[in-house]
Order: C-alpha cells, then structure tokens, then sequence
C-alpha cells in the first residue's frame, strides 16, 4: 500500500491526530498541509454525507490577511467581481485573474473585520502573488498568512448539530453570510459555506487551544445523529458540479470558461482588459460515461470520431446515478446529448455530453 510520507514540509493540523484515530485511510497534500481525502472509501463516505452529518478537517483553507489603508483598494484590483456594497456579514467568491484573464486561484473572501480581508485559497501559492501586486504596485497593505484553521460541518444534519453547540442563532445564517458565535470562552466565525451541495457550515479557529474543543463538542453533541469524520467527496463534488481548482480548473482557463462569467462585473482588476476582450471557444460541461470508471489520473481525450473535442478533468462512478459522472473541458459548437468516446487509461468509455450537473 503507498502511504503519504509524512514531514515538516507537509503540515499537519490541529485536527490531524483526530483524523487518524477516526479512521482516515488516506490523505493528499493541499497548500502544503494534510487534508484527509478517505474514512470509508469514496462511495462509503458519499452515502453517509447525504443522508448524516459530517465534520470535516480543512484546515488547508489557509486564510491570507490583507490590511491596511489600501486593504479595499487591493482585494478589487484582484478581482472582476464589484465588491462595492458588499454586505459586512457576506462571504464573496472571488475569481482572480493573471494579466491574460487566466484563473490563479477561486476562494471565497470575507471581512472578518472592518478594514481587514480574509482569503480563503484554493489549492496555489497565490499569497506571493498578493505580496507582489502590493509591492509593485506601492500600496498602503500588508499581507500575511494567518493560523486561522477552518473545520466544515456538512451533510442535511448539519443545522441540527451546529445549533447544539452554537446555539439557535446559527439557523439563521443564510447563505454565504456569516456570525460570530460565542464557544466556549470566546467567538467563531461561523459561514453558511463548504465544498459541497449537502449544505452546512464552515467555522473559523483563530486559536489551537479552541481547536479540539470544539471537535470533541460537535461529536459529543450529534452522537445520535450519526455524525463521523469525513472530507471533501469526488462522487458528491462532480454530482454537482463543484470545481476543483488544479483539477478542473487552471490559469489557462478564463471564468467565461469555466462557469464564473456572472462574477465578471468589472474591469479595472489585473486582468481586466484581456477578460474584456475575451472571446470564449469551449466551456466545462457535465459528462456522463460507461462503468466502470477508472481514477482520473491525468486528463482524459474525448473525441467524436477522431477528433478530439475535449477533455475530461474528473471523473467518478455514481451509485445514486447509476453512471459515470465527470466534469469536461468541451468545446462550445457541441452541445448536450452529443455521444462521445472517453479515452482514459484503461480504454475507451462511451459518454454524453450533459447540459446540467445532477444537482
């Protein structure tokens, strides 16, 4: 069996130790620190986060602080999304471009204080990338990445649970807004976000000493709702149509590209001239293939005949679905119900492009 060889340059979590005592069987490597990537095995765990609740580690969310006089000023001129007017509890998902209009990374952003912004990254080294644009371009900023370690509550159980250690109030977060929430002898931050469609939370520890508190609350207080150790699910995400940046989604591709056109409101962002001129010639789209279906490894050809149309990023077999389900790099003459051939490592599948994700 290959194992993750662990080191100071892979870093642990404040959660790492609990991740292993509740069965975590594999990991991978998310801006440099470990996510649990299995429990049960990709279905096992599926399953159990669509009808249960789940806590999960993500620390690996790191969040990059952007303050000063210009902390505003920066975080526009990162993005195509307006951010004027944001609403002070509002998580924002923020597309960021490089100067061709390509994706550098897609967090969600929130300001956890007045004058303050917190970005919480995708997998990519785009700290160095906000350092540089700060330096470069003379602005009153600093930047710098925090110790805040998020832990995700997710699955329908999820307000059941979270209202039992944070109290009533969490229900009434809506979505992509925020609360800070007493716990214990201090607040949380607490987001009505995550990486996936099964809805939940995401809470914010700014401090180690919260840290297992916190994870020993939320299984003491949802024993009777089944409540387990989980992580980011591959079936779950690609059902519906949850991109993974490094995956799905590169600097080669545009947010026209990949689904994120609405977030282009502006143009006075680095980036901003080329997105303007940008004309799109392909787009994700959902895929449904033969099984079995093997672990996409790398990018996968898809073809009509024998041109190639695309490729596929993702890939996963689906119980619920009873198919194949993937996520595909397409491009735009062609349209949903096309049959196409798959050309993965273990052969050829039959496919078909699909308009809509199944959720």
């Amino acid at each position: 069996m290959t194992e993750l060889a662990r080191s100071n340059r892979v870093r642990r979590t404040w959660w790492t130790d609990a991740t292993d005592a509740a069965g975590c069987k594999a990991y991978t490597v998310y801006n440099r620190m470990m996510l649990p990537a299995s429990f049960g095995g990709p279905a096992i765990d599926c399953a159990h986060l669509k009808r249960a609740v789940q806590v999960w580690d993500v620390a690996c969310e790191r969040q990059v602080e952007i303050g000063g006089p210009h902390a505003d000023q920066v975080m526009q001129r990162l993005t195509p999304r307006d951010l004027d007017g944001l609403a002070a509890d509002r998580c924002a998902y923020v597309p960021i471009c490089n100067r061709n209009g390509g994706m550098l990374n897609d967090p969600v952003a929130l300001r956890p204080r007045p004058g303050v912004w917190w970005v919480s990254l995708a997998d990519g080294e785009l700290r160095l990338w906000i350092e540089g644009m700060v330096e470069a371009g003379g602005y009153d900023a600093y930047v710098r990445e925090v110790d805040c370690q998020p832990l995700a509550v997710q699955g329908p159980k999820s307000d059941d649970l979270a209202a039992r250690v944070f109290g009533e109030e969490v229900r009434s977060i809506r979505f992509f807004r925020f609360k800070r929430l007493p716990f214990q002898d201090t607040e949380l931050i607490v987001s009505r976000t995550g990486y996936s469609k099964q809805g939940g939370f995401e809470i914010y520890v700014e401090e180690q000493r919260h840290a297992m508190p916190l994870w020993e609350a939320l299984f003491e207080a949802g024993r009777d709702l089944d409540v387990r150790a989980g992580c980011p699910n591959l079936i779950e995400r690609i059902e519906g149509g949850m991109l993974s940046y490094g995956n799905d989604i590169t600097d080669a591709d545009t947010p026209f590209e990949v689904g994120l056109e609405k977030y282009v409101q502006r143009f006075d962002c680095i980036g901003g001239a080329a997105l303007k001129r940008h004309v799109s010639t392909r787009r994700l789209m959902a895929l449904e293939m033969e099984k079995p279906v093997p672990a996409c490894e790398r990018l996968w050809p898809v073809k009509v005949g024998d041109r190639q149309i695309g490729v596929v990023s993702s890939a996963a077999e689906s119980i619920e679905f009873g198919c194949g389900v993937a996520i595909g790099m397409i491009g735009r003459k062609w349209t949903a119900g096309q049959e196409v051939v798959i050309e993965t490592q273990d052969g050829p599948k039959r496919g078909r492009l699909r308009e809509k994700f199944w959720r």
